[in-house]
């Protein structure tokens, strides 16, 4: 009985012609990973913020989502006011406006993604950024503060990812209202998400 067998010389073309057609399809499969580690950074900053009023609604108080600038990058936190003056840096400090949950970090979950605006960059209201432009525009207190009929504070988050990658989520005081934004390189403008 015979059997079929493949050559030496069979097997290695194979083998090279899967290390060609892997190495061309490497730098796609890159950029999409990048692609959806941004954008799901993006969603989940939205949902934390639309989550934060929604805990204001129910609790009839003012919750925060607090940035924390540290050595090794930006941290978030939400508090929850004691005292019902808002959530406020010296009531975190004294313990009046408690802790909500675990601080955490984007880049624990997202890697690759940062809090940052890209150089030459424009922010969303068009003016020109620098390269150390501020990331976190939500005042000095550094909060994003929803109250318990649904307003907030306004603010700017940004978002940088590998490559070219920039979003924005801002927030709308009057309405409490939470949006996404994209910038395209290609139109070099801010567009909805």
């Amino acid at each position: 009985m015979l059997r079929a067998a493949y050559s030496l010389i069979e097997l290695l073309l194979c083998l090279g012609l899967t290390v060609v057609v892997s190495g061309v399809a490497a730098p796609g499969l890159m950029a999409a990973r990048d692609a959806v580690r941004a954008d799901g950074a993006t969603e989940y900053l939205s949902s934390l913020l639309h989550g934060t009023r929604m805990e204001a609604l129910k609790r009839r108080a003012h919750v925060a989502v607090r940035f924390e600038d540290e050595a090794d990058g930006y941290w978030m936190a939400l508090y929850l006011d004691g005292d019902g003056n808002g959530v406020r840096s010296a009531d975190i400090a004294s313990g009046t406006d408690r802790l909500l949950r675990p601080r955490e970090r984007l880049d624990h979950q997202y890697p690759d993604v940062s809090f940052g605006l890209a150089p030459g960059v424009p922010d969303v209201d068009g003016a020109p950024a620098g390269d150390n432009a501020d990331p976190i525009r939500v005042g000095r207190s550094r909060m994003l503060s929803f109250g318990p009929l649904g307003t907030s504070s306004s603010g700017t988050v940004y978002l940088h990812g590998r490559g070219r990658r920039q979003a924005a989520v801002r927030v709308l005081g009057a309405t409490g209202r939470v949006r996404s934004l994209r910038f395209d390189f290609a139109l070099n403008q801010w567009v909805s998400r």
